[in-house]
C-alpha cells in the first residue's frame, strides 16, 4: 500500500516517528477521495486527527470538466474532515493547507455552514486555522471568499419574514461599516424610485405592504478613483409568490431565495473591499415582495420602464426580468467597464443546466472569457447560452406595447427569452446576465457545501473581479 502524504501530513507523521502511517496501513483499505478516518490520542496536543483522502495527486485544471480538480478534491477532503471533527463537539481545528491553503480554507469554511440561527438545537461552533505558516496570505484570502459566500447563503436561506428589503439593506450596511473609507452606500426609498421613473421596478413592488428599497453600493478600491467601475446588479425579490399569477404552493417557500442574485451581488462588494481589490465596483440591488393583492399588477397591464419602453406584463411571475429592466437601464449612467446582472431568474434555466453551472448571456467575448476563467479556479462554473434575434423575436411582437415579459412561445427557451428581454435595456457593449436558478440551491450535488441555498456563484464574481484588475 503506498499512501502519499501531504506535506503537513508528512511532517506530522514525522513527529510522531512514522505512527500516522503504520495506522493508516493497518486499519483499512487505502482512503479514496473524500473518504476518511479518524485517529484518537496519538497526538498530545490534538485528541482528534482526521485523515481524509485528497483523491489522484496529478489532478490539474480538466478541460472535459471545467474546473481545477485539484482545488476541488482539497475543498471536499478539507470540508469532509472539518465536519467529522465537528460532529465529535471539537470546537477548533488547525487544517492542512494540502498545498493550497486558499482551496483548503474555502473547504473549511464553506463546508461548516449551516444556517441554525432559528433553532434551539445549535451545532457545534468551530474556528479554524491553518496548520502551520507555509501560506498564510493565501489561507486567508480563502476564508475571505467562503465568508462572501457564506453572507450570501445566509441572506438566501433566511426567510422572507425577516429578510424584507428593509432588512436586507441594513444587514449590507452593517457588513460594508467597517470598510466605511472605500465604501458608500445608498438605500435609495420609493420616493427616488418613482422620480428614476423605474415603472416596471414599481408595477412589481406595488402589490406588497413591504416598501421596495434599491440598494446602491459603491466600492472605490481603484488607486484612479475615475477609472470606469465594474457594475454589478443583483435581482432583490425577497419573497416571489408570482404575484397574481399565483405559484404553486409546493416549494414556494424556497422562493425566499429569490434574490440571490442581490445576495451574491452584496456578497461580491463586501468581499472586494474585504479584500481591498484595486478596483472600482458598483453593485446595485433593486429589492422588493412580488406579492399578489389588490394593488397588485394584472396579467395584460402595460408598464413604462426607465428607458421610455413600454411592457405588457403577461405573467405577473416573470417580474426579475422587470425590475432589472430599471436596474439596468439606471446602472448605464456609471459609464461601466462592465456590467453584470445576476438573477435567480428561470425555472427554464434550472431545467436547461440543473445545478452544474450558472447560464451567461452576454454580448462581450472579452467578458465571456473573463466570467469562464474565473470559475475554472473557484469550481463555481459557468456554461454560455446564446443570445439570437431568435428569441428577441419572440418578446418583441407585443399586442399592446413595445414588449411582452414574456416569449410568445412560453414553453421554449425560456431562459433564453428571458435574457433577450433584459438585452432590450443595454446598450453597453460588455454586458453578461448570469441565470442562477439551477444554481439557487445545493441538496447533495457540491460535497463542500451542505443542504440548503447556495450562495452561488460569489466566488466567481470574486474572482472575476479580481482577475479584471490584472486583466487592465
Amino acid at each position: 500500500l503506498c499512501v502519499h502524504l501531504t506535506e503537513a501530513a508528512a511532517g506530522f507523521d514525522k513527529a510522531l516517528s512514522g505512527k500516522l502511517s503504520e495506522l493508516l496501513k493497518i486499519s483499512g483499505p487505502a482512503l479514496k477521495k473524500g473518504k476518511s478516518r479518524i485517529f484518537y490520542g496519538i497526538h498530545e496536543d490534538f485528541p482528534c486527527v482526521a485523515v481524509v483522502g485528497l483523491g489522484k495527486n496529478n489532478a490539474a485544471v480538466c478541460g472535459a470538466e471545467n474546473w481545477d480538480s485539484s482545488k476541488e478534491n482539497i475543498r471536499q477532503a478539507v470540508s469532509v474532515g472539518c465536519r467529522l471533527l465537528q460532529d465529535l463537539e471539537v470546537n477548533h481545528v488547525e487544517v492542512d493547507g494540502c498545498g493550497d491553503a486558499q482551496s483548503a480554507a474555502e473547504g473549511a469554511v464553506l463546508g461548516l455552514f449551516e444556517y441554525d440561527q432559528l433553532k434551539s438545537k445549535k451545532k457545534t461552533k468551530v474556528t479554524t486555522q491553518l496548520h502551520g505558516s507555509a501560506d498564510s496570505a493565501g489561507w486567508e484570502k480563502g476564508v475571505l471568499y467562503a465568508e462572501g459566500q457564506n453572507l450570501a447563503r445566509l441572506l438566501m436561506e433566511a426567510p422572507a419574514n425577516h429578510i424584507t428589503p428593509t432588512a436586507f439593506a441594513s444587514i449590507i450596511e452593517e457588513k460594508v461599516a467597517r470598510h466605511a473609507e472605500h465604501v458608500t452606500i445608498h438605500k435609495r426609498s420609493q420616493d427616488w424610485i418613482q422620480n428614476q421613473e423605474m415603472g416596471a421596478f414599481l408595477s412589481v413592488s406595488k402589490g406588497s405592504e413591504e416598501p421596495p428599497v434599491f440598494l446602491e453600493l459603491h466600492y472605490n478600491g481603484s488607486p484612479d478613483p475615475t477609472r470606469a467601475p465594474l457594475v454589478l446588479v443583483g435581482k432583490g425579490i425577497t419573497f416571489d409568490s408570482g404575484g397574481i399569477s399565483l405559484k404553486p404552493s409546493l416549494s414556494m417557500d424556497a422562493m425566499r431565495a429569490d434574490m440571490g442574485g442581490a445576495a451574491t451581488v452584496c456578497a461580491s462588494v463586501v468581499t472586494a473591499a474585504a479584500l481591498k481589490l484595486p478596483v472600482n465596483i458598483i453593485g446595485l440591488a433593486p429589492l422588493c415582495e412580488n406579492m399578489p393583492s389588490g394593488k397588485a399588477t394584472k396579467p395584460g397591464d402595460v408598464v413604462k420602464a426607465k428607458n421610455g419602453k413600454t411592457i405588457q406584463v403577461d405573467n405577473t411571475d416573470a417580474e426579475g426580468r422587470l425590475i432589472l429592466a430599471d436596474a439596468l437601464c439606471y446602472g448605464h449612467t456609471f459609464n461601466p467597464r462592465a456590467i453584470v446582472n445576476v438573477a435567480t431568474l428561470t425555472g427554464a434555466m434550472d431545467v436547461a443546466l440543473g445545478s452544474a453551472a450558472a447560464g451567461v448571456f452576454t454580448n462581450s467575448d472579452w467578458l465571456w472569457e473573463q466570467l469562464h476563467k474565473a470559475s475554472v479556479v473557484t469550481g463555481d462554473r459557468v456554461w454560455r447560452m446564446p443570445l439570437f434575434q431568435h428569441y428577441t423575436r419572440q418578446v418583441t411582437d407585443s399586442q399592446l406595447a413595445d414588449l411582452n415579459n414574456i416569449g410568445k412561445y412560453s414553453r421554449s427557451g425560456g431562459a433564453c427569452t428571458a435574457a433577450a428581454f433584459l438585452r432590450e435595456f443595454v446598450t453597453a457593449p460588455h454586458w453578461a446576465h448570469l441565470d442562477i436558478a439551477g444554481v439557487m440551491s445545493n441538496k447533495d450535488e457540491v460535497p463542500y457545501l451542505r443542504k440548503g441555498m447556495s450562495g452561488r456563484p460569489t466566488r466567481t464574481l470574486v474572482e472575476f473581479a479580481t482577475g479584471v484588475v490584472h486583466n487592465d
